[in-house]
């Protein structure tokens, strides 16, 4: 079960619907500023993924779906036309998946660092995997939110306040719920001819500090499909949609105008 799902909504045209979906252990909330500086060009929505923000906690039953089964199934739900897609990190993986079952949904598409590692494996990836596999197996929450953080976060868990410290805690179970869904494609997003039916154009973002494995899964995932920019922000890393919002709109835009 997902429990209560907190949505967030920025206005603009209402003839332009667009959905953001965030990354893990953040929340809808940081589109925001991004949605200030598109001056209503869309009229965005989002939400808090289960046990982010200020929605419920992921409580799954026996048989629930999985973590990235059930995002899927809430962003689908926002979808009544189509419209602009745009994720980052997990929620671009989110993005990608429903564009791919569905491409006559989507308008644009912008992925901003989707994680989508089954799409280029990286041996620097599949240890930091392994080693917070064995923090969490071993009681070591802390240890696995500081490593996940080190590499994919903005400020380290050291920096954070301790309410904070608390929340990313909490949360890091999650992020080893989606394996089998970023590191083994069980989604089955990468199925032949599946990329190629996305005819509606897209735009892959990352950040020219990122982890090399970024840029291979966006090489990886351009090659495939028909109609995609490459866009890279510099001196940004992972989570540029907080830190450098401002270029990440200006992106966003010119995709919007390609569609």
């Amino acid at each position: 079960m997902s429990g209560q799902i907190h949505q967030r909504h920025w206005p603009g045209d209402p003839d332009r619907p667009a959905l953001a979906l965030h990354c893990m252990l953040g929340s809808a909330g940081y589109w925001g500023p991004i949605a200030t500086r598109l001056k209503g060009r869309i009229d965005l929505s989002g939400f808090d993924m289960p046990g982010h923000g200020r929605s419920d906690a992921w409580q799954p039953g026996p048989a629930s779906p999985d973590y990235h089964t059930t995002v899927t199934r809430i962003a689908a739900s926002y979808i009544q036309r189509p419209l602009d897609l745009i994720g980052h990190s997990m929620g671009a993986t989110v993005a990608l998946r429903i564009a791919v079952a569905a491409p006559d949904a989507v308008r644009s598409l912008t992925l901003i660092e989707p994680v989508l590692f089954a799409a280029a494996p990286h041996p620097a990836q599949s240890a930091l995997d392994a080693e917070m596999l064995t923090h969490l197996h071993d009681g070591r929450e802390a240890e696995a939110a500081r490593l996940f953080l080190s590499v994919w976060g903005h400020y380290g868990y050291d920096e954070m306040p301790h309410p904070i410290q608390k929340q990313m805690r909490d949360l890091i179970p999650l992020v080893t719920r989606t394996n089998d869904a970023l590191n083994h494609d069980s989604a089955n997003i990468l199925r032949d001819g599946g990329l190629e039916t996305i005819d509606a154009p897209v735009l892959m973002i990352s950040g020219a500090q990122s982890p090399p494995v970024i840029s291979d899964i966006a090489e990886a995932l351009a090659a495939r499909l028909p109609d995609v920019g490459r866009a890279t922000v510099p001196d940004a890393a992972h989570m540029l949609p907080i830190t450098h919002p401002a270029a990440v709109a200006e992106l966003i835009a010119l995709n919007l105008d390609r569609a």
